[in-house]
């Protein structure tokens, strides 16, 4: 009896080891997953750091001059608008970074 491995029952095992991880492959969908989430707490943070900003900014305004609520709510309401275009930018990036990877249905007909 020799220790050198049969050549065809290595060539079958390895038919049946690509045969399974191509299987597994492409049920695996983790990474998109994670993608899109890590997306949305991106635009999440975006809306809040607008916001912290334009309330840091509005409330040293109005310690400077003493009108306290007038430029703190102002400036509150333009960094929600900030906040706003800047994820509505983030929305608009990832649709065309998941168009690029999938072709639309329009296209083709």
């Amino acid at each position: 009896m020799s220790n050198e491995p049969d050549p065809e029952r290595l060539k079958a095992l390895d038919e049946k080891l690509k045969k399974l991880k191509g299987e597994d492959e492409g049920k695996d969908n983790g990474g998109a997953d994670l993608n899109q989430a890590n997306f949305a707490w991106q635009m999440v943070i975006e809306l809040v750091s607008g916001l912290a900003i334009g309330f840091g900014i509005g409330f040293g305004i109005d310690a400077v001059l003493g009108t306290k609520p007038i430029f703190m709510v102002l400036f509150i309401l333009l960094g929600f608008a900030a906040g706003v275009k800047v994820m509505l930018g983030t929305a608009a990036q990832m649709q065309e970074k998941q168009g690029g990877e999938q072709p639309s249905d329009k296209e083709e007909g």
